[in-house]
């Protein structure tokens, strides 16, 4: 049986929002972890505030849709946000590890929001798209600040490595 595209909409928009509290997820327990790197901190809790942005705008329109998120999608992708996390934790190299991670978690993200957009226009649904551009350039300025951040993380890793400190997080 094939979908509409209303149904193939509100697929997405649950999809994304599972998606944004995995992001939670990972961002929350790294921010917990890290002591050395406080640019990268910094920047996580910003972004988790704009993470917490851009899910009120997708409850509201899933709510305008008389949808909700989907609690079996958000506590799988919850758990698998928290175990991302955690799985670096005993590399030596957990920041740059991280720093691989949030850069590829970055781009997508960017990605499911510009499907996301591209579904909304396809099935009509354009009422909520303002928002949607807003948080598709969170994401990308979250992805251009994690770049900009790799180089910079990359030498405190080397300078505390090299000084017999401890540099993983």
């Amino acid at each position: 049986m094939a979908l509409d595209t209303r149904a193939i909409y509100i697929t997405a928009l649950k999809n994304t929002h599972a998606l944004e509290m995995q992001a939670l997820q990972i961002m929350e327990r790294q921010i917990e972890r890290l002591e050395r790197y406080p640019e990268m901190a910094d920047a996580l809790r910003r972004h988790v505030e704009e993470t917490h942005g851009q899910r009120q705008r997708l409850e509201e329109a899933l709510s305008s849709l008389s949808e909700s998120p989907s609690t079996i999608k958000e506590g799988i992708l919850g758990f698998v946000g928290n175990m991302m996390a955690l799985g670096h934790t005993p590399a030596q190299d957990e920041i740059l590890k991280n720093t691989y991670a949030n850069h590829a978690f970055e781009n997508f993200e960017i990605a499911a929001y510009t499907s996301l957009l591209t579904i909304a226009d396809a099935a009509g649904q354009g009422a909520h798209n303002t928002g949607f551009q807003q948080s598709l350039r969170e994401e990308q300025a979250m992805a251009q600040r994690v770049n900009e951040l790799i180089k910079p993380t990359t030498l405190r890793y080397i300078e505390l490595t090299t000084a017999g400190e401890k540099a993983d997080r």
